[in-house]
């Protein structure tokens, strides 16, 4: 996974590249006709640039779509959504259904795939409400299934849904309380 993060920081620059040939282009128009060395033409040389642009600009759109598309059919995205759909409270809270389950923030850094861990932040809406899906969860080696150790629904409004904890009345008390235990600050450590 940690491949296809720096294969799009590769693609973005390249992108970077490719508006700067369009000047070492022209830079290199003028060096060949002061040598009278090879002749390109101007249309020819902003044809190339275009040309170019348009390919990186459709690797970086390819490369984005397919990292999205593997997150979302990894183990450890559909574990953590479905124990989100399987909280009514959490649901109610969202306005849901209808939930909506939007693409992860790539540059995020709560965002964290490991080999046998995955920390993400899943940003989701209902019909009232949104907010973040924070997760953790661990691959078992033997049976090389995801489990979750943490699932936290934080709301725009401020209201914190621990989903581990299926007890309705103690995601209520705890939403009423704003609790502070639950950590989803500095996971990296």
């Amino acid at each position: 996974m940690a491949l296809l993060v720096v294969s799009m920081a590769v693609f973005l620059d390249a992108m970077k590249i490719c508006w700067s040939l369009s000047s070492f282009f022209v830079v290199m128009k003028t060096i060949s006709l002061n040598k009278a060395k090879m002749r390109v033409s101007t249309s020819q040389l902003q044809q190339l640039t275009i040309f170019t642009t348009v390919l990186t600009g459709g690797g970086v759109g390819t490369m984005y779509y397919l990292l999205q598309k593997k997150f979302a059919e990894s183990g450890y995205h559909k574990l953590a959504l479905q124990k989100l759909e399987s909280c009514p409270f959490a649901m109610e809270s969202l306005g849901a259904p209808p939930l909506k389950v939007h693409n992860i923030h790539l540059t995020d850094r709560n965002n964290r795939i490991a080999q046998h861990t995955a920390q993400i932040k899943i940003p989701v809406t209902g019909s009232k409400t949104g907010g973040y899906l924070y997760t953790s969860s661990f691959r078992d080696p033997d049976t090389n299934s995801w489990s979750l150790k943490q699932a936290v629904l934080k709301l725009r409004e401020g209201q914190t849904i621990d989903l581990l904890n299926s007890s309705p009345v103690a995601s209520q008390t705890q939403v009423a309380e704003n609790t502070q235990g639950v950590e989803t600050g500095d996971w990296h450590k």
